[in-house]
């Protein structure tokens, strides 16, 4: 039997982790349902949103951080013109609930900070790198649980204005 050299053992490894076999959510698809604690004490339920509003998933990759933190201002800060639109938002990751109501509070977060811990919903989202973190993506859902567009280029500073455009542009309707 034929060894394989270090280099081979390498190519293998990324043709595994990148091949997952499964074709990326895109716009139009349905979202992944999700049930998951927030930091307000109330767990949040895709489904419960149907026909009712739309609801847009901030995934951020780890609470108490300095990109996370400047996001989760971002929303704190512009969350009057986000509540304008018919629509529930939230920041989600895999951190500890406890962490993410320490977070919340420590930021003066106004929205749920969703945490799932067992990544389930993170890897249905296909958000979850190989360092166990979720990538900073948002994802727009509408009322019939489609996705309606996906920001894979999220910046920090400026999420809540760039979620208010998207919702302006997506003809999202105002309350």
């Amino acid at each position: 039997m034929k060894r394989l050299s270090g280099w081979r053992i390498g190519v293998l490894l990324l043709a595994v982790l990148f091949s997952t076999g499964a074709v990326a959510l895109d716009v139009g698809d349905k979202a992944p349902d999700f049930n998951l604690p927030g930091s307000d004490g109330k767990h949040y339920q895709l489904a419960d949103f149907r026909g009712q509003q739309v609801v847009v998933l901030a995934w951020f990759p780890k609470a108490l951080t300095y990109g996370c933190t400047l996001e989760c201002q971002s929303l704190a800060y512009h969350g009057d013109e986000l509540r304008e639109y018919d629509v529930s938002y939230f920041m989600a990751s895999v951190d500890p609930l406890r962490k993410n109501i320490d977070f919340a509070q420590q930021v003066g977060a106004d929205f749920p900070l969703l945490s799932d811990e067992s990544k389930a919903v993170a890897r249905a989202y296909e958000v979850l790198q190989a360092t166990g973190v979720a990538r900073r993506y948002t994802f727009y859902i509408g009322t019939d649980g489609r996705i309606l567009a996906i920001d894979r280029h999220v910046n920090p500073e400026t999420s809540a204005q760039d979620m208010i455009a998207k919702l302006a542009a997506l003809n999202v309707a105002k309350k």
